[in-house]
């Protein structure tokens, strides 16, 4: 079993960071501290945990967040010494976001300072929140920072729909004042800081299709290898919904004269086996044609209904009459992201659009009465 991860905070990380503190703050009262952030933390789950340390911090911190920010960054490691560094830090950024925004340019100095030690872009977003303008306005003058972190922080911590942290209403609904951050940092050296341009582009494409896919299309032709592959992944949302226009960014269409025949191997399927399928597309037309074929599962939900799931399958060039067969089989098995219901599903095959689909039965096991 894997470590659960409430245990990445614990009473001996606690310990470390008093110490580390304190020994650049003389004055902080590391005992009381470790007292504080001590107390009931093994019963509490990850979260918990760090807003218990948060909340020593609110306790033994000075009251004046100008005072508490600069003995927090003297803490951050130097050349010389250790300090702050990984998981301390998250309660860190709790702390930061919440005391940081009524001293906005320290806080945000601050986590510009924090985050080549640990993430900062849960830390960031209720700047962003409460001034978006002039909050965007200082993490633009990021996008040059010779620190790959801080130019990784400037695309992260301003994406839309960031997974387990605060959504950015206003950016949800008009996601234009990030765009000139995303561009400046597209052709970023380092792949840690392109990867988060894409997923950011991907946050804004699930509210913004269209706006995504012309950003794409405006960005693509002579593009470097790196970045053709940072705006496809950010496509890859786009790409699994068929959306025209992102495919024909890639090169890819609706296909016209195109004949699909799918055939399921078992139509009767068991939870905890897999449904066996073949696809034989054909180029019934007289251009050769670039083809991205899909599937999407249709599970059946508690209600009855179907859900519709769409899983990457093959990229394939087809000549005028050529054919092509592809076989797979997809898992029916147990995931912590789904609960599976008996009943008929469906299995649609796309490209741009549903081209083929067929019904299938998914059986649980009985229970063992034993």
């Amino acid at each position: 079993m894997p470590e659960p991860l409430k245990n990445l905070l614990h009473e001996a990380l606690v310990g470390d960071m008093a110490d580390r503190i304190s020994g650049n703050a003389p004055t902080f009262d590391k005992n009381r501290f470790v007292t504080l952030a001590t107390e009931g933390l093994t019963a509490l789950e990850l979260m918990e945990r760090s807003a218990l340390i948060r909340d020593a911090l609110f306790a033994t911190l000075p009251g004046d967040f100008r005072e508490a920010a600069a003995m927090l960054k003297a803490s951050l490691p130097a050349a010389d010494r250790p300090g702050l560094s990984g998981w301390m830090l998250l309660p860190v950024n709790q702390f930061i976001a919440a005391r940081g925004p009524d001293h906005f340019d320290l806080g945000l100095d601050l986590l510009k300072a924090l985050t080549p030690h640990f993430t900062a872009e849960y830390g960031i977003r209720p700047f962003i929140h409460r001034d978006q303008q002039r909050a965007l306005a200082i993490i633009s003058g990021w996008v040059d920072d010779p620190d790959q972190h801080v130019r990784r922080l400037a695309s992260e911590g301003t994406r839309p729909r960031l997974p387990w942290a605060m959504r950015l209403p206003q950016l949800v609904q008009d996601p234009a004042p990030i765009l000139p951050i995303l561009t400046a940092l597209m052709d970023d050296p380092e792949e840690y800081v392109r990867r988060s341009v894409a997923n950011s582009l991907n946050d804004v494409a699930k509210d913004h299709p269209d706006l995504v896919a012309a950003f794409i299309a405006g960005h693509i032709d002579g593009a470097s290898p790196e970045r053709r592959w940072l705006l496809k992944h950010a496509s890859r949302t786009l790409l699994k919904k068929g959306h025209a226009q992102a495919l024909a960014n890639f090169g890819f269409g609706v296909a016209a004269s195109l004949e699909c025949e799918l055939r399921i191997q078992n139509v009767e399927v068991m939870f905890g086996a897999g449904l066996d399928f073949e696809i034989r597309v054909t180029n019934a037309g007289e251009i050769t044609q670039s083809l991205m074929i899909d599937y999407a599962i249709h599970h059946m939900k508690g209600d009855g209904s179907l859900s519709p799931k769409v899983f990457k399958c093959k990229t394939i060039m087809l000549a005028p009459g050529q054919s092509h067969a592809i076989e797979r089989r997809h898992a029916m098995r147990p995931i912590t992201t789904r609960r599976y219901y008996p009943g008929e599903h469906r299995i649609t095959i796309i490209n741009g659009a549903e081209i083929a689909s067929q019904s299938f039965v998914l059986f649980m096991p009985s229970a063992d009465p034993g």
